[in-house]
């Protein structure tokens, strides 16, 4: 396990300590840092001092006292342009720095000693490819993890190649040396040894991860290129270690190394556990190569003899020193090893030996599932950037809201060369509308940080996650084309939420995402369609898809708005769910049609009679200035309607404010601002049918009698029924209601009589036409008639 006990810091290393003489004061100490970020060429020449102290079992301290020394200068040189330091590397606090400033959760140091293991027996087995005497008497290749409650200690033991004293004081004797990175260095030097392995240890402090947890490390090793076996020994808070030879030969190992951690009593009660410990080894380590068992605690059931004393029977007499055996099962607990990685990762197979069976059932195990996805996706990428990934579309949606477009789900797990890093990300891998995907990503060259735990930005990450997403989009497209189209049903009914939200967020593949969308529509109102079959089914003069927003699917069939459209056979998209006409506005167009909302000024339907229209307006000019001096600032404007057909009128919004159902959105809206509603809210236009009784009645009322009381409300009555029919909210709804219920009043007028009224009451509110006698019937139309209690007149 030797030189992957410790991963590299990078470009910075550590220097042994070395002593150098000093002049009367004793031997002094010194070691060099890299000077990374600024260059070094600017750092002065300046000498330094340090004095060297002893404290009483304590060993070698390195002493705080600093003494800046000018380097003497031969005469007649020009003095240098500053002094000169060295730096002195105190390990300590290096050390405390590793252990309480690099790790975000102390129980990763379980994973990294298991990766430094994992890698100690993958180089075993490398070079007993030349050199099978390294494999004699060490048993199988595998790791043992022990922990004992009772002394608060830990033990991890494999069977790989071990360390040599020189290789003690090189791997553990020296902060962020890595063996490891060593071990590759000379794979790529020897082109004929080749350089495919499976060794985990390229980064991170891994061994020194120990100290997270423990106030004391022994390590016990034994090389099989050594004939003796060493004990490396150290405190967390110690700037010294310990080398020994093992004289106890209860403590001899065949081959490899043995760490013993003692742990802090603060962690005694959560790390010593059995359970804990198999859980961490399962979510971290479960796809390590090599098998890895615990020390756990089991029970079984077993059968024993119970001795007792028969009664004698009546008319016997009872026989001392008779008894009868009597077999009775009983349950026992005993301790036994337990491997604790059997899930094998089935992303490293060939896909084309994997059955369908086994993709359900690592995908329930893996994300503890009870329902088979509804598809999934196993690809290898090669080239600049080299990962291989398992992705799921889930059977169902999340029950929790937390988790619906959470970027920062458990659903996706990172993996380097078989070890998990991490499931924790914020948009780094997936985007935010597919944090619903489930899948693992394993990557042998993934740009991490030291701890391994951040995924750094990165161009490879970025690359990544394209590739992830593109091949995510090609397994929802597969779903869609499915001849049974149940699959995407339920994954519409689950997911179509996050669809929409992508057409938002991502403006880069709404090529991909528009294809994928479904909606309901005037010809279509209990089945879904697509954006191609409704361009399929689109009249050749039709140059725009047609949409209206509404709250419901019922309220967006009976919209005036429709009226015209559906009259000419146009097929009208409902968007019926709050995020839809957001996401429609943000693609803008899908095959070269522009998307049109019918219930916005200026639509156009392609087939207009101008002649007709220039008519009506000629017609119509005096009411419609006549209702715009009632409604006064209510509307922007009046205007003859091209969309209606059998209401009155309606209410339209402005080309580029909001629509009603925008509007009513923003209002219900937490944090909403009441400024900018009434700023985006915008124009709003009133249009009339110039074919309804309706229109016909006030166009007769404006010019017969302009300032009639009952006309006047009867034009804020129609306004504020527009509203309502339009998808607006009346600003008084109360007073709505009152003038309905007035209007009800006069319209009713006891037709069906009152019996609780006089007759006197009943004749004076009853309204009566006179006619003469012996004239003949004439039929007129409803608008035409004219009783004596006219509403029109004062």
């Amino acid at each position: 396990m030797a030189p992957a006990l410790s991963r590299s810091l990078g470009a910075s290393s550590v220097a042994a300590l070395r002593p150098t003489p000093s002049r009367g004061r004793g031997p002094t100490l010194r070691s060099a840092v890299a000077v990374q970020g600024r260059g070094a060429a600017a750092v002065a020449a300046r000498g330094v001092r340090w004095e060297a102290g002893r404290r009483k079992g304590k060993g070698r301290m390195v002493g705080v006292r600093c003494e800046a020394a000018v380097t003497e200068k031969p005469a007649g040189e020009e003095e240098a342009a500053g002094e000169q330091f060295e730096y002195q590397a105190e390990v300590s606090r290096l050390l405390d720095l590793i252990v309480h400033s690099l790790y975000s959760h102390k129980e990763v140091f379980l994973r990294e000693l298991v990766s430094n293991a994992s890698d100690a027996l993958d180089k075993l087995r490398f070079l007993s490819v030349t050199d099978s005497s390294v494999l004699s008497d060490g048993g199988e290749l595998e790791i043992r993890i022990k922990p004992d409650p009772e002394a608060g200690t830990i033990t991890i033991t494999d069977t790989g190649i071990g360390m040599t004293k020189d290789e003690l004081k090189d791997c553990l004797g020296t902060i962020a040396q890595s063996g490891t990175s060593k071990f590759l260095k000379a794979l790529k030097e020897n082109k004929d040894l080749g350089a495919d392995n499976g060794l985990i240890g390229q980064f991170g402090v891994g061994f020194y991860s120990a100290f997270l947890v423990a106030e004391k490390v022994v390590v016990s090793t034994k090389s099989p290129k050594a004939d003796k076996q060493y004990v490396w020994e150290a405190m967390a808070d110690s700037s010294s270690y310990v080398i020994k030879e093992e004289t106890d030969p209860e403590k001899m190992l065949t081959r490899g190394t043995q760490i013993t951690l003692f742990l802090r009593d603060d962690d005694k009660y959560e790390f010593a556990d059995p359970g804990r410990i198999q859980g961490l080894v399962k979510n971290y380590s479960q796809f390590v190569s090599f098998p890895i068992y615990t020390w756990q605690e089991k029970s079984r059931t077993v059968e024993v003899e119970e001795e007792e004393e028969e009664e004698p029977k009546e008319g016997e007499e009872a026989t001392e020193g008779e008894k009868k055996k009597k077999k009775k099962t009983i349950t026992e607990k005993y301790w036994d090893w337990e491997l604790a990685n059997e899930t094998k990762p089935i992303w490293m197979r060939n896909p084309k030996e994997v059955e369908k069976t086994e993709y359900n059932e690592f995908y329930k195990k893996a994300f503890n599932e009870f329902l088979d996805p509804l598809a999934y996706t196993h690809f290898t990428t090669e080239g600049e950037v080299e990962f291989r990934s398992v992705l799921y579309i889930p059977g169902m949606a999340p029950l929790s809201n937390e988790e619906i477009m959470n970027p920062k789900t458990k659903n996706i797990r990172l993996y380097v060369k078989r070890v998990f890093i991490s499931d924790d990300f914020d948009g780094e891998l997936f985007p935010r509308y597919l944090s619903f995907v489930k899948g693992v990503v394993d990557s042998n060259d993934l740009p991490l940080n030291v701890s391994r735990e951040i995924l750094q930005e990165s161009r490879i990450v970025r690359i990544m996650r394209k590739r992830l997403v593109r091949k995510t989009f090609d397994m929802i497209q597969e779903i869609a084309e499915k001849e049974d189209k149940e699959d995407y049903k339920k994954f519409w009914e689950s997911f179509g939420k996050f669809v929409k939200l992508g057409c938002i967020e991502d403006t880069g593949n709404h090529k991909r995402l528009a294809p994928l969308l479904r909606f309901y529509s005037s010809k279509n109102e209990t089945d879904l369609i697509s954006l191609d079959q409704y361009v399929e089914n689109m009249p050749e003069n039709q140059k725009a898809i047609y949409y209206i927003a509404t709250d419901s699917l019922q309220s967006a069939k009976t919209a005036p708005f429709l009226e015209k459209l559906v009259q000419k056979d146009i097929e009208v998209l409902y968007l019926i769910e709050p995020i839809d006409e957001v996401a429609i506005q943000n693609l803008q167009t899908y095959k070269e049609k522009k998307f049109v909302d019918i219930s916005k000024e200026d639509l156009e339907l392609g087939d207009e009679d101008e002649d007709k229209e220039n008519e009506s307006k000629q017609e119509y000019t005096l009411l419609c200035d006549w209702i715009k001096q009632q409604l006064g600032d209510k509307v922007a404007k009046v205007q003859i309607s091209k969309r209606l057909s059998s209401s009155p009128c309606v209410l339209v919004s402005g080309k580029f404010g909001w629509s009603a159902n925008m509007e009513r959105l923003m209002k219900a809206q937490t944090l909403g601002d009441t400024s900018s509603l009434e700023f985006m809210r915008g124009r709003r236009i009133f249009e009339i049918n110039p074919d309804h009784p309706i229109a016909k009645d006030l166009s007769a009322a404006c010019k017969n009698e302009p300032e009639s009381t009952e006309a006047k409300r009867a034009v804020e009555l129609l306004y504020e029924t527009a509203l309502i029919s339009s998808g607006y909210t009346p600003d008084s709804p109360a007073e709505l209601g009152g003038k309905i219920y007035e209007m009800m009043t006069i319209a009713l007028g006891g037709r069906w009589g009152r019996p609780e009224e006089s007759e006197a009451a009943t004749s004076e509110s009853n309204v009566e036409v006179e006619s003469s006698e012996g004239s003949a019937t004439e039929v007129v139309e409803p608008s035409e008639v004219r009783p004596e209690s006219d509403p029109w007149k004062d």
